[in-house]
């Protein structure tokens, strides 16, 4: 099988491409590059030992996805591409649906077109909203509470509402918590342009030097330490469920939303500690106001994808530090000691 990649050189998309060639997928990626690097595309080539065909273009283009489905003879689809900070999302919503939900038509109708009726689809645990109960399962109400979370909420509804009204549509939408952590070989790992968004990603920038100190927003949740939990995932296993999926797509017809976490939650400070563990260094942090919007805990019920899907997460926090720091070391190199 031919897989397209949309977002394919992004982080999850990365991990995914390294992960489905080591699975004996052929592969093609497909980015703009807006929120990635071309170095990923060599890194890629280092990691798998194959040179992974790449095509510069917008996930908008529709003509120009039909053509990319076609040349390459894609069967399926893993759809990453998107915007993803939801503090830019409230402040820039058209521009978010514009891409993600706007992105997404293009690309089903390009799908139409070529004939190719099975799509992965990278959504989020976002489109939960504040959370009525713990765990989180994929029957808890949806409801998202930002523009990013309602852009993949929307996107849901049209996969769903696509399959349908067309049987032979094939459609899975993954839900993730929060991805973390880098490849083993530290090739390919996190790296957003700009200060990061997520938790790891600015730990790391922090232990390596290149930010000043970690703001931890509210440490006053009714939580064990206070700071808020969420389910971190290692990269790795994300990108596992990828293949997992594709696989459940090939018996089973029709639209599935599927949780994709490790059913326990860490806080702000476990996963500070750990870092510090694995960098051997502490890392400047300060406790800051809670931020409009944050919720004390999220963390999901993953028993449905061990279910279906036959999988589960394998890797703990420990792991996820220790790749990313790795990767941090190989890919800029640590400006201070340890």
């Amino acid at each position: 099988m031919t897989i397209l990649l949309t977002g394919g050189t992004g982080y999850i998309g990365s991990h995914t491409a390294a992960v489905l060639v080591e699975a004996g997928y052929e592969v093609v990626l497909l980015d703009n590059l807006s929120n990635s690097r071309p170095e990923v595309l060599e890194r890629l080539r280092q990691v798998t030992g194959r040179t992974l065909p790449f095509v510069e273009a917008d996930v908008r283009d529709r003509p120009k996805l039909a053509a990319v489905l076609r040349e390459y003879g894609c069967t399926a689809v893993i759809h990453f591409a998107g915007l993803k900070a939801v503090g830019e999302s409230v402040r820039q919503p058209l521009a978010y649906f514009d891409n993600n939900v706007g992105g997404t038509l293009a690309l089903l109708q390009a799908m139409q077109e070529a004939g190719v009726a099975t799509i992965v689809f990278s959504s989020s645990a976002t489109v939960y909203g504040e959370p009525q109960y713990l765990p989180l399962d994929e029957a808890h109400p949806t409801s998202a509470a930002n523009p990013y979370g309602r852009t993949k909420l929307h996107i849901e509804e049209m996969l769903s509402d696509l399959c349908r009204a067309e049987p032979a549509w094939r459609a899975a939408c993954l839900r993730y918590f929060n991805p973390a952590g880098a490849h083993p070989s530290g090739l390919i790992g996190e790296d957003p342009n700009g200060v990061p968004n997520n938790l790891m990603p600015y730990i790391t920038k922090v232990a390596s030097g290149e930010l000043p100190s970690l703001g931890i927003f509210g440490n006053d949740y009714p939580t064990p330490d206070g700071t808020g939990v969420r389910d971190y995932i290692h990269v790795m296993d994300v990108a596992a469920g990828h293949v997992a999926a594709l696989s459940f797509l090939q018996r089973e017809a029709g639209w599935h939303a599927i949780n994709l976490g490790t059913g326990r939650g860490y806080s702000v400070l476990e996963m500070l500690r750990a870092f510090e563990q694995a960098c051997d260094h502490a890392i400047a942090h300060e406790f800051k106001a809670r931020r409009p919007g944050d919720i004390a805990s999220c963390y999901a019920n993953p028993a449905k994808a061990a279910s279906v899907l036959g999988w589960r997460a394998t890797r703990g926090i420990e792991e996820m530090c220790e790749s990313a720091w790795r990767w941090c070391r190989a890919s800029k190199g640590a400006t201070r000691s340890p």
